[in-house]
């Protein structure tokens, strides 16, 4: 029987077998929004040798398996998945994090420099933000 974490009530379960493929697809997210590399450890909650092992081979991060990673890789899906709903333009949508924005949870700056706050916190409410305006609330 496959192992389910289940992350809050919003939170779809990660399985721990796909938490590899989760993270390939993170680390894509990441470089379509144009994150720099020396940031993925400060979204993913890890250290930088840690992402660099990370990518290396992704499948050692299902056995350092934690909920503060399953977490973060699903706040970041969530947060892919709402722009592409909201924004089908894949441009527009890849590009919303590096935009200022004046909504309050913004104050102005871009949806990237909150996350890159690095708590779990602020992935969920830039989560929260966009199903708010796309009506999943």
């Amino acid at each position: 029987m496959k192992k389910q974490t289940y992350l809050n009530q919003r939170s779809t379960p990660i399985q721990d077998d796909r938490i590899t493929p989760a993270l390939r697809a993170v680390f894509n997210i990441l470089q379509a929004w144009e994150v720099k590399v020396k940031n993925f450890g400060v979204l993913l909650g890890v250290s930088q040798p840690t992402v660099h092992r990370w990518k290396v081979n992704p499948a050692v991060a299902a056995k350092a398996n934690s909920r503060d990673l399953e977490e973060r890789l699903s706040y970041i899906l969530g947060i892919y998945k709402a722009l592409q709903i909201l924004l089908p333009d894949p441009r527009s949508a890849d590009s919303w994090v590096n935009r200022p924005n004046t909504a309050a949870i913004f104050a102005g700056r871009t949806p990237l420099e909150r996350i890159l706050g690095g708590k779990v916190a602020d992935l969920y409410e830039v989560r929260r933000w966009l199903d708010g305006q796309r009506g999943a609330a």
